[in-house]
């Protein structure tokens, strides 16, 4: 495979999109695959409480939490170099209803008692290979003057089910619920007490399958791929290496790989924050996740209401000021003083990771393939991940007070947004403007 960038329309007239492009309705099946992958994130996000729960119910140690999403995100960084070809090679639709099949499987692993880090593993695996497909069926049927728009709605649905699974999550977990679990069906022991809501999860996952085989293929093809593991290894690094290297590339590739490090961690620092210091049950704690959640969905609605392709690069200052948030918020002294913060805290990342997310999946395609371009996102995105929660758990077992670590965490977000600012004011960079659809992959006739 040779990979060899392909020009940035610099022309003025391709900045400007007109109102139909802005406005107009959104493809075929756009909203259909909005919704598969709505089930789909709503019951990762609900499973990633129970099992915590689950993992409380065996008297496993904390610092395993974390751990559950570091063993997910393994397999988006090991599989890599070939998902993205592999979501290329069959219709993406199949694909993202075999990947769900495969997250069922890793649920029932679960409630036959498996090691809960094997199967998040193994439900790691499933969600690696369903991301390019998702994001490449996007940029394949969405035309480039609207992909802001449709990120919008893709953030707007993921953290929609977040928001909703960490909801549903605290709920199947709490005292109530297992008491009727087990009031039901009294043979059950407290690890078993969780095996209806484990069931509730496998439905609304065979609900997702359903709704990916009705969508529509886009009619994109792409060249195939070679056979051999180690060749496909070679085009996956010099892929990496092609988009690290481009202006627009290398910074959109670079704010969102730092945002979703920063954002899985905050995901767990917040829960071990509602419990340490606010003195919050596990449930009562899931209620400020979704506090984030609620906020995230604001801000990436505003983001893709106002802001355009060609101005993605405007959003950089806030992220400084979404670092500046968390470590702020550490020093909160309740779960009413922190609610609206961490709402704030969200829409500031929805308007920040909209944009930059429109710009990669617009110049990798340009550069790569649907399909590639997404699997080399989610490699830094995940790699990302793995070394934040990584030291986020190592710090933990060293008894790492929690406000001290969120406050580094902000900090440490702030200054790196910073840098991002001075690089991109030193090195070139030209107009984010989109290409005409014609540059698109086309139909095979």
């Amino acid at each position: 495979m040779s990979i060899a960038p392909a020009p940035i329309a610099s022309s003025p007239t391709a900045t400007v999109p007109t109102a139909a492009d802005v406005a107009g309705p959104m493809p075929r099946g756009f909203y259909r695959l909005i919704a598969a992958q709505f089930c789909s994130a709503l019951a990762d996000n609900a499973l990633l409480i129970v099992t915590i729960a689950l993992l409380q119910a065996r008297g496993l140690p904390g610092w395993l939490a974390p751990m559950l999403k570091f063993s997910s995100t393994l397999s988006y960084v090991l599989l890599a170099p070939w998902v993205g070809p592999l979501a290329d090679a069959v219709p993406k639709a199949r694909l993202m209803a075999w990947t769900n099949g495969l997250k069922a499987v890793a649920l029932l692993g679960l409630m036959l008692g498996l090691n809960p880090l094997l199967c998040f593993g193994l439900l790691g695996c499933g969600a690696a290979a369903y991301a390019p497909a998702k994001y490449g069926l996007v940029t394949e049927l969405v035309p480039a003057q609207r992909l802001v728009a449709a990120n919008g709605w893709i953030e707007v649905s993921v953290v929609g089910a977040v928001l909703l699974g960490t909801v549903l999550g605290g709920l199947l977990v709490s005292d109530a619920a297992q008491g009727f679990a087990t009031s039901v069906m009294a043979w059950l022991s407290p690890p078993h007490a969780l095996w209806p809501a484990l069931a509730l999860l496998l439905m609304v996952y065979g609900g997702s399958g359903l709704l990916n085989l009705g969508l529509p293929d886009s009619g994109a093809r792409y060249p195939a791929a070679s056979r051999r593991p180690s060749q496909l290894l070679k085009e996956f690094v010099a892929a990496n290496s092609l988009l690290w290297r481009d202006p627009l590339g290398g910074l959109s590739l670079a704010v969102t790989t730092l945002f979703w490090g920063v954002g899985a961690t905050l995901q767990f620092a917040v829960l071990r924050w509602a419990v340490d210091a606010l003195g919050l049950s596990l449930s009562q704690a899931a209620t400020l996740q979704a506090a984030v959640a609620v906020g995230v969905v604001f801000g990436a609605a505003a983001a893709g209401r106002f802001i355009a392709l060609a101005q993605a690069r405007r959003v950089l200052p806030v992220g400084i000021v979404l670092g500046l948030g968390i470590a702020l918020a550490a020093g909160l002294p309740s779960r009413t003083a922190a609610l609206p913060m961490l709402a704030l805290i969200g829409a500031i990342g929805g308007l920040l990771v909209v944009p930059m997310n429109a710009l990669l999946q617009h110049r990798g395609q340009q550069l790569l393939s649907a399909g590639r371009s997404i699997a080399v996102q989610n490699f830094n995105e995940n790699l990302s991940i793995l070394l934040m929660l990584a030291g986020y758990a190592g710090l933990l077992a060293l008894d790492i007070q929690i406000l001290p670590l969120m406050r580094l965490l902000g900090c440490v977000t702030a200054m790196l947004v910073l840098l991002l600012m001075l690089r991109q004011r030193l090195r070139p960079m030209p107009a984010a403007a989109p290409e005409p659809d014609a540059a698109r992959p086309q139909p095979a006739r």
